[in-house]
């Protein structure tokens, strides 16, 4: 029988307040309470935390706290990638996003959601959809990315975007909900 957290990663229902799952979210708000409590001088100990916080990152990550994760682990990134203040990603499965990728402030990522039908959702059941952000992607403050969702290369999103469907490399898009603007020329 699949545990849980199999069930979470491969996008089935599952219960959140499983045991396994809770104490790795719990693992992560410490962690998050001490990166979120460094001073801009602490950047050793901000880098030490950073590592055991998202281990699948790559080399540069620059992240101005405070910044808020369900695991962590979930999240890949490329090199050179910048989160500013007051980011949320919501990793309850896969996250993955491309190197020189900029966030703005107040951006928020999410992965997890919840069954339309009202039974399942009483049940205490939940599910999530992988995102994909490409490389060189410029996210504007207080975008919101909704569970499922592909962002293609070099893509720019408006500042208070809701990105529900997935956007194609080398554009700007913006709304609510997000759609393309107009092409980006090279």
């Amino acid at each position: 029988m699949r545990t849980e957290k199999e069930k979470m990663l491969a996008g089935e229902l599952y219960d959140p307040l499983d045991a396994q799952l809770s104490e790795e979210r719990v693992k992560a708000r410490l962690l998050l309470k001490e990166l979120n409590d460094t001073r801009e001088d602490e950047t050793n100990e901000r880098s030490q935390l950073l590592k055991k916080l998202l281990p699948n990152a790559g080399e540069g990550l620059w992240l101005q706290p405070p910044f808020y994760c369900d695991y962590g682990y979930n999240i890949k990134l490329g090199e050179k990638v910048f989160f500013n203040f007051n980011c949320v990603v919501l990793d309850v499965t896969h996250v993955t996003i491309g190197s020189r990728t900029l966030f703005g402030p107040n951006v928020q990522v999410y992965t997890a959601t919840h069954p339309m039908d009202h039974k399942e959702r009483a049940a205490g059941l939940e599910f999530a959809k992988p995102i994909t952000i490409g490389e060189d992607v410029w996210i504007g403050g207080s975008v919101v990315i909704c569970p499922g969702v592909n962002i293609g290369d070099r893509s720019v999103i408006g500042a208070g975007s809701v990105v529900t469907k997935d956007i194609p490399a080398d554009v700007f898009a913006a709304g609510n909900p997000c759609k393309v603007i107009r092409p980006l020329t090279q």
